[in-house]
């Protein structure tokens, strides 16, 4: 048996890495793209953002924003 009678599955490539989930965006896609790394639901991490946003007096609005201008 030679190496061309085993066929190889088809390769899919993957992002590594995060990335902005435009898609499921609702402002930038800063949020859904975390969820998406993090494979954790997408209300959960703009839930905690907003609460960190208030609480932070508006710090991880910044955090948020560069984010958003760095990544992909």
């Amino acid at each position: 048996m030679n190496g061309l009678d085993n066929p190889r599955p088809a390769v899919t490539p993957v992002k590594s890495g995060f990335h902005l989930d435009r898609s499921n965006a609702k402002v930038f896609g800063v949020c859904s793209g975390i969820a998406r790394h993090f494979d954790i639901d997408p209300m959960i991490v703009r839930v905690a953002f907003a609460a960190g946003t208030i609480l932070g007096f508006g710090s991880l609005l910044l955090v948020y924003l560069a984010i958003a201008l760095i990544a992909d």
